[in-house]
């Protein structure tokens, strides 16, 4: 996945207070959108440190942190570690490269993460592979903003045209709605984040 060697050397001074906030806030908004949740799996896919998937840890019956980067994997399971936590488990894996056959989850969520994948496409649909029938992937990112021009990211997505291809992919039942507006949270640039809920 895009920008892993990135994300290697900010594990350890990743866990700002901007970025606390952020994924409380991301929390909160797939909450919103789990149904029954509580005996279901769970992947928080691209987790970073888990600041979201921790945040949700009660929501569901189990889940697996996920990540392309060994840096960050480590701080997740210092983390679980720590504060005890049954029925989670980490995995370093990047699917860009390979796909996973034999991993299934109820539902997926990824905050922030669909903006470093290079081939959007190729990601989701594996992520389609990998969920149960209905099952929900969740999508939390920034809304396109022209006003960046990033080297290394997407400068966020345009909503229908991410709907328009998971529909492609096979997903259905998609909706989408922006959540949140902060100032500077997007490289130095106002931004608004949305979230998108399909099913398999």
């Amino acid at each position: 996945m895009g920008n892993t060697d990135i994300f290697e050397m900010m594990a350890n001074k990743y866990d700002t207070i901007e970025r606390i906030q952020i994924a409380k806030l991301t929390s909160d908004a797939i909450r919103e959108y789990l149904v029954d949740a509580n005996n279901k799996s769970a992947i928080d896919f691209g987790c970073g440190t888990g600041l979201v998937g921790l945040n949700l840890l009660n929501d569901f019956n189990s889940m697996l942190f996920l990540d392309t980067s060994p840096n960050m994997i480590d701080k997740i399971k210092q983390k679980i570690t720590h504060l005890n936590i049954p029925d989670v488990d980490t995995l370093c894996f990047d699917l860009e490269k390979e796909s996973l056959s034999d991993l299934h989850a109820d539902y997926i969520f990824m905050a922030q993460v669909l903006l470093h994948i290079n081939d959007v496409e190729l990601v989701l649909s594996r992520l389609y592979d990998v969920l149960n029938t209905g099952g929900h992937l969740l999508i939390v990112d920034f809304n396109k903003n022209e006003e960046i021009i990033p080297e290394m990211v997407h400068n966020g997505f345009e909503q229908e045209k991410l709907i328009d291809l998971l529909n492609k992919i096979g997903y259905k039942e998609v909706q989408s709605k922006t959540f949140y507006t902060g100032s500077k949270i997007f490289m130095g640039h106002d931004a608004s984040l949305f979230i998108l809920d399909s099913q398999k």
